[in-house]
């Protein structure tokens, strides 16, 4: 009985031991916030022919911790207009390919955390999401 004891409480303090979680991994878990821009994005873009084409966006900022929101949230209007302005600047062939469509959303994320640094003193978006993406 003793050694059943003995053999639990060893199988115990390695299972526990794995689960410790160190300040560097802890840092990496940081909780993630997501801001949407209501209502999508929705423009023209150059277009090579008569034709006036457009492109609709939602577009997402992930943000480190919560508090970031609120400074997200205040400067929504200045965001929005530096990618709404980005997203016109295109040619057709840019909105319409894969490869274009992520630099447009590239372009995007380095305007925001620009303007960001300017306002508040730091870049507070770790990424930018196209969470829909529709052209015509």
């Amino acid at each position: 009985m003793r050694i059943k004891g003995l053999l639990l409480a060893i199988i115990c303090s390695v299972n526990l031991s794995v689960f410790k979680v160190t300040a560097a991994q802890e840092q990496a878990l940081q909780s993630y916030a997501y801001y949407g821009l209501e209502p999508d994005i929705v423009t023209n873009y150059i277009s090579g022919s008569k034709k006036m084409g457009f492109v609709r966006v939602n577009v997402e900022l992930m943000v480190s911790g919560t508090q970031a929101l609120a400074q997200i949230e205040h400067h929504d209007p200045l965001l929005r207009a530096a990618i709404l302005s980005i997203l016109g600047e295109q040619s057709e062939a840019q909105i319409k390919s894969i490869i274009g469509k992520e630099a447009i959303r590239q372009a995007c994320f380095d305007a925001v955390n620009r303007l960001l640094e300017e306002e508040v003193g730091e870049a507070l978006v770790v990424n930018l999401l196209f969470t829909q993406y529709l052209y015509n």
